[in-house]
């Protein structure tokens, strides 16, 4: 097999991967949305608007592979491609910052959530795997934004960790807090993606 045979197959299965991304996070953001608005969890609320900007992050990489044939366009796109991952990190930090403090200084106890807390326990397992993938496939075509959406994946487990111990805590002490701090701690952890994102430091070489 050629060199441009076989980068077209590893593009195609850069591909499925992101269809299989979307379609997790289409299932994770309307589950994790619907019971934070129910049970009036921000920690739930921002993992699912996270879901969400991880659904814009992959079509924007689907824009980037189905552009691939062509080494100056690509490059181009890929440029802005990471720019855009960055920015809908940054606006992801912001928004969780703003909420969770505001929970905490009014109070706002939410309710226990049990499918909150199914659907972080099955993104610990589902995101990981799909990040690892992407890193491997990044990694052969040399695409830094693939690499950015990868860790997109990484983000994603980490904040699931971090909901599944907030809202375990709420549904078995009581401890109404623990959802707006898991999403403060959420915060750094996010924003310092999004600007690595920026900077363009997500660097598997070029291309």
């Amino acid at each position: 097999m050629n060199t441009e045979n076989l980068r077209e197959r590893l593009v195609r299965h850069g591909l499925r991967l992101e269809y299989m991304t979307l379609g997790w996070n289409l299932l994770e953001a309307a589950i994790a949305v619907g019971a934070g608005i129910v049970s009036g969890s921000i920690a739930l609320i921002g993992f699912g608007v996270d879901s969400t900007i991880e659904m814009s992050s992959g079509a924007i990489l689907l824009w980037r592979l189905a552009s691939d044939s062509e080494e100056e366009k690509r490059e181009r796109i890929e440029a802005r491609a990471l720019k855009l991952v960055g920015v809908s990190l940054v606006a992801l930090a912001v928004y969780v910052a703003a909420e969770a403090a505001k929970s905490l200084i009014q109070r706002e106890a939410p309710h226990p959530s049990y499918a909150g807390i199914a659907i972080a326990a099955a993104a610990l397992i589902v995101m990981p795997l799909l990040a690892r993938a992407k890193r491997r496939g990044a990694a052969r075509i040399e695409s830094r934004a693939l690499v950015a959406d990868s860790r997109q994946g990484d983000i994603c487990a980490w904040l699931s960790a971090i909901l599944l111990v907030g809202l375990a805590l709420n549904a078995t002490l009581g401890w109404w807090w623990s959802d707006p701090v898991a999403a403060l701690l959420m915060v750094p952890i996010v924003a310092k993606e999004g600007i690595e994102a920026l900077r363009g430091e997500r660097s598997c070489g070029r291309g």
